[in-house]
């Protein structure tokens, strides 16, 4: 019968809070086939299920000192796999509603103001989201997104490591999703996917 929890869990979060990356690994190694094995469960999906691994890693790595005040670290990635898979259902759901919606036979006359306006809005909404990114987030998103840079050409410009860029740039991503997605309907959606 495979252990529940590492035997060192409390000495690894406190290595992990410091930066130390041999203990995340450790960690990661460890929790790697549960959280995946858990996703898989809910998700129907080893993409996605993947997905959830990686983000439910991240978030442990971001956590900093706030790692020392976890008790039970299996029961808490267990909690953030399962709300990330609910996350991964739901924005699969309105993918698919979107898509349904999109391929309805729409009329030939479009209200060309009522479109401007949508359009305006929805600018103004993706613009919103990245001017509250933080700092460095916002830098490597605009790079990105802006300037269509590669993580590598990214971390180059910036003096960080390619991994950091691309961990700032899912963190932006993220971020901006999540942020359109409290601030919008369908509707917007809809030209937001034009847009992008």
């Amino acid at each position: 019968m495979a252990k529940k929890t590492l035997d060192n869990e409390i000495e690894l979060l406190g290595k992990i809070a410091e930066g130390n990356q041999r203990a995340f690994t450790t960690l990661y190694e460890f929790y790697h086939r549960k959280i995946y094995t858990f996703a898989l469960s809910i998700l129907q999906s080893e993409s996605l299920a993947e997905e959830v691994v990686q983000e439910s890693m991240l978030k442990i790595w971001v956590l900093g000192d706030k790692l020392t005040s976890i008790h039970n670290l299996d029961k808490y990635l267990k909690s953030i796999a399962y709300n990330l898979s609910i996350d991964l259902l739901r924005q699969k759901e309105l993918a698919a509603r979107t898509e349904r919606a999109g391929s309805m036979n729409w009329k030939d006359e479009h209200n060309e103001t009522e479109e401007s306006i949508l359009l305006n809005d929805t600018r103004r909404l993706l613009d919103e989201a990245v001017s509250l990114l933080p700092h460095q987030q916002r830098l490597v998103y605009q790079l990105a997104q802006v300037e269509g840079m590669k993580n590598d050409q990214i971390a180059e410009k910036l003096n960080i490591a390619p991994s950091t860029a691309q961990t700032h740039m899912k963190l932006a991503m993220r971020f901006v999703r999540n942020h359109i997605r409290q601030h919008t309907d369908v509707a917007v959606l809809l030209v937001l996917f034009k847009l992008l």
